[in-house]
């Protein structure tokens, strides 16, 4: 994968120590957490244990990747399995996520496990029985309508602001690829603010 030159927040760049480079305050943490998404978003948000962010699934299909996409893969991929998501707290969309699953590492034992239905894919990577497990590969920016990811992602949310924070990380399921895309959207500002977060 090549690291771009370029530090400015609307080209993606490498996440490494520190905090991220023009992202809000309140975002900082979030752009360069570990962890599961979903989870953090649950305990944050004062889930109890049984209850659960809604999964709105926007499309689970064969999909062209955007260029920059094809990049964080060792073979060339022109069509892969991409499943685009919205979590949504109390009817409000407050993540948009886009996975790009290849065809290759959803085969084998991933075949089984990737069968999400409405289930997080946070759900599979975050399990503690998964072997193989790598540093995943992070990097963040800030996305507007010049961005193809910004445009695949809007193609299937219409309400999608003009300008938006977002992370992908590349991790490994079994020792295969995948790439998640997750765009913060305002409204979890806003449910943060009155949590005093």
């Amino acid at each position: 994968m090549l690291q771009r030159k370029s530090r400015s927040p609307s080209c993606w760049q490498v996440l490494e120590n520190g905090a991220p480079l023009g992202a809000p305050l309140f975002l900082q943490d979030w752009l360069s957490d570990t962890g599961s998404l979903t989870r953090k978003l649950e305990s944050t948000l004062r889930y109890k244990q049984d209850e659960h962010l809604e999964l709105r699934i926007l499309a689970d299909c064969r999909q062209n990747l955007v260029s920059s996409e094809k990049s964080f893969f060792r073979r060339p991929l022109s069509r892969s399995r991409i499943r685009e998501v919205v979590l949504c707290d109390q009817g409000e969309p407050i993540i948009v996520a886009r996975s790009v699953l290849p065809i290759s590492s959803s085969i084998g034992t991933n075949h089984r496990i990737l069968k999400l239905g409405h289930k997080p894919l946070g759900a599979v990577l975050f399990a503690k029985d998964l072997r193989g497990r790598f540093r995943p590969v992070r990097e963040i920016v800030r996305l507007d309508h010049h961005h193809p990811e910004w445009k695949a992602c809007q193609r299937r949310f219409k309400d999608l602001p003009k300008r938006v924070w977002a992370r992908r990380t590349l991790y490994q399921l079994n020792g295969h690829p995948l790439l998640v895309m997750e765009i913060f959207l305002p409204a979890l500002q806003a449910k943060l603010k009155q949590l005093g977060q």
